[in-house]
C-alpha cells in the first residue's frame, strides 16, 4: 500500500488551490458565505469527487485540506457526505446536542440530522429558528431551532458510523489546512516585522514556535492521509483507530497552531483586521465538530 499522494491527486490539489486563491483571498473573507464561489466549487466537482467522478475519500481529504486553508464558508463536510442524495447545500446536526443549533441555515437546501442509530435527510424550507447573535465562528451563523424535522432515513446501524468516521476525518482535513494556512501566516509575518532594527523571524524564540507549528501541522497531515488510506481499503488496518487519532492530532495542531500564530503576530494578532482570527474561531468550531478531543481519545483507548 502506498501511503504518498500520487501526482494526479496533487494536481486536483493544486487546482482547487488555484480556484480559492483567486476567488476567495484572504481579504474577502469577512464577506461570508459567497454563492459564486459555491457555484464554482460544486461544478469543479468538488463535493461530488467520490460519487460522479467515483474518486476515492484519499481524494476529498486532499480537496478538503485546501479548503481549510482557505478557511471556505459554508456547509462543507455534510454536503459531502450526502452528494448524489441532495441537491445543493447540506448542513449537519447532531440531535444528541443541546440546545439544538443549526448552522448555515439559511444558506443550506437540506439538513442531515445524525440521531443515533439513523441518519435523516430533511428539507430546511420550512424551518426557522431564532439567530445566534455570537456564534463562536462568524463565518458560520447559527440559529437555534425548538425542533427539527423527522425528514427522511437515509442511512442505520453500520451506515450512521460510516458516515460519522468519514465526517470526521474531512473535518481532520479542514483542520490540517487550518493548521497549515496558519504557519504560512505567521512565518510570512515574521519574515517582515521588524523589532530592535531585524526582522523578529531572526529571533530564536519564533523561529521555535514557527517551527513547531510546522512539525504540527506535518504530523497531523501524514496521520489524516494514513486514515483516508486506511478507509479506502480497510485490510491495511483499523480505519476507526486511524481517524480517532488522525482527529486528535488534526484539532491539536489547527488550535495550538491558532495561539500561536497570534503569539507570533503579538498586539496585532487580537485584532479584527488580522485575519489570524477567523482560523482561529473555525479551528475551535471544527474541534466540537463529529466528537471531540475527550470522544475520540476515548473511543482510541477502547480500540488500542
Amino acid at each position: 500500500m502506498n501511503f504518498l499522494p500520487t501526482a494526479e491527486q496533487l494536481e486536483l490539489q493544486r487546482g482547487v488551490r488555484e480556484l480559492l486563491d483567486a476567488r476567495l483571498p484572504l481579504e474577502r473573507l469577512p464577506g461570508g458565505f459567497d454563492p459564486g464561489l459555491w457555484r464554482a466549487l460544486v461544478d469543479t466537482g468538488v463535493f461530488s469527487l467520490r460519487t460522479e467522478l467515483e474518486l476515492e475519500l484519499a481524494d476529498s481529504v486532499m480537496v478538503f485540506e485546501e479548503l481549510g486553508r482557505a478557511c471556505v464558508p459554508g456547509p462543507l463536510v455534510a454536503t459531502s457526505l450526502m452528494a448524489g442524495r441532495a441537491d445543493g447545500p447540506v448542513t449537519f446536526v447532531d440531535a444528541a446536542e443541546s440546545p439544538l443549533l443549526v448552522p448555515h441555515l439559511e444558506t443550506s437546501a437540506s439538513l442531515l440530522v445524525l440521531d443515533g442509530d439513523d441518519a435523516r435527510l430533511c428539507v430546511t424550507s420550512n424551518l426557522s429558528g431564532s439567530v445566534v447573535a455570537e456564534p463562536v465562528d462568524p463565518l458560520t451563523p447559527l440559529h437555534e431551532v425548538a425542533e427539527l424535522p423527522r425528514g427522511e432515513v437515509v442511512a442505520s446501524g453500520d451506515d450512521v458510523l460510516r458516515l460519522r468516521r468519514d465526517g470526521a476525518l474531512l473535518t481532520s482535513a479542514l483542520q490540517v489546512g487550518i493548521a497549515a494556512r496558519l504557519t504560512e501566516l505567521a512565518v510570512g509575518y515574521a519574515k517582515q516585522r521588524e523589532q530592535f532594527g531585524r526582522t523578529i523571524g531572526s529571533f530564536q524564540a519564533v523561529k521555535h514556535i514557527c517551527a513547531d507549528m510546522f512539525v504540527r501541522t506535518e504530523l497531523a497531515r501524514v496521520a489524516v492521509h494514513a486514515a483516508s488510506v486506511t478507509c479506502d481499503d480497510p485490510s491495511v488496518g483499523d480505519a476507526a483507530r486511524s481517524v480517532a487519532g488522525a482527529k486528535l492530532l488534526a484539532d491539536e495542531a489547527a488550535t495550538v497552531n491558532s495561539r500561536s500564530c497570534v503569539q507570533v503576530h503579538g498586539g496585532m494578532g487580537f485584532t479584527w483586521e488580522v485575519p489570524v482570527h477567523f482560523f482561529l474561531k473555525r479551528a475551535w468550531l471544527h474541534a466540537t465538530e463529529f466528537g471531540s478531543a475527550d470522544d475520540h481519545a476515548e473511543a482510541l483507548a477502547e480500540l488500542l
